[in-house]
Formats: structure tokens, C-alpha cells, sequence
């Protein structure tokens, strides 16, 4: 679904007004809900942070989900701190949000696998049991050293 919001300034009456429209029909955008603020209570809200900016615009009616929110929050303090602006138009497509949600948890899923295979080789498996102080028994390896090499490395310097 896409989705407009409208946020505005109301200068004479010390609002910001949110109008939030969604295409129900094709190329139609129809009006969901309006919500009035006081410009007092969204400054009161912003000393708390964007997250209390946030928490103030969320209303019963009003309840984007949170990375609108933020936009949203965003075009508030916008306008809040520019008197020149009157008005900020967001648009939203639902199908953008879930492709990104989409592609996160992707790349969560990856990194949890490459730690399981990281994982993996750091395990301490031995094939045969070792106690310490008992004697290294035979080695079958394939690393076999010439007879005329010599081991010993104070007689080469």
C-alpha cells in the first residue's frame, strides 16, 4: 500500500497538523486520518529526544510504523526549527519496506551461518585420547625426513 503524509504548520492557531493518506484505489490517494498538535507539546516532547518526539505524534489513530515514524519525527523538527516551511510531504510504499526487512533478516541469517562455521573450526575435537605425561606413540605421517638433512640447527650456525 502507499501511503502520503502531510505534515503542515498552523502558524495562527501554534499547530502542526498530520494527514495521513493511503491508495486504497488504484492511483487514488484517500484521506485515513488527521491529527492536530500543539507546537508546545511536540517541543516539550523533543527535549526528550527523537524518541519522545515520536511517542508524542503516535496516537490511537496515528500509528505509523517506526521507520515513518522516524521520517515523520524528522519533518516535525523540520519544520518546528524553519519558519520559512509550511508544509513537508512524505511518501511510503509498503513493498520498499518489506523488500528492506526482507533483506536484513538475509543478512542476519548469512552472518549467523558464517559464525557456525567459524564455529566449527575452533572446536576441540582430538581423534584419540591424550593424558599428560604419557608417551606420543607412533605418528603415521606422510612428511618424512631425509636421512642426510641435518636436525640440528646449533651445528649450522
Amino acid at each position: 500500500m502507499k501511503q502520503k503524509f502531510l505534515v503542515q504548520k498552523n502558524a495562527a492557531d501554534a499547530q502542526i497538523i498530520i494527514r495521513e493518506n493511503a491508495e486504497l484505489d488504484k492511483e487514488l490517494m484517500s484521506l485515513l486520518c488527521e491529527e492536530r498538535f500543539d507546537v508546545s507539546t511536540l517541543e516539550a516532547a523533543l527535549e526528550n529526544g527523537r524518541e519522545g518526539l515520536i511517542a508524542a505524534l503516535r496516537t490511537r489513530n496515528l500509528y505509523p510504523p517506526k521507520a515513518y515514524a522516524e521520517k515523520i519525527a524528522e519533518a516535525v523538527q523540520e519544520l518546528l526549527n524553519n519558519a520559512e516551511e509550511d508544509a513537508i510531504e512524505l511518501y511510503f510504499d509498503d513493498l520498499d519496506l518489506l523488500d528492506k526487512e526482507r533483506q536484513e533478516a538475509a543478512k542476519a541469517e548469512a552472518m549467523k551461518e558464517e559464525a557456525d562455521d567459524i564455529d566449527e573450526l575452533i572446536e576441540d575435537e582430538f581423534e584419540g585420547e591424550f593424558e599428560e605425561g604419557q608417551e606420543i606413540g607412533k605418528i603415521n605421517s606422510s612428511i618424512k625426513i631425509a636421512d642426510d638433512d641435518s636436525v640440528d640447527v646449533d651445528e649450522e650456525i
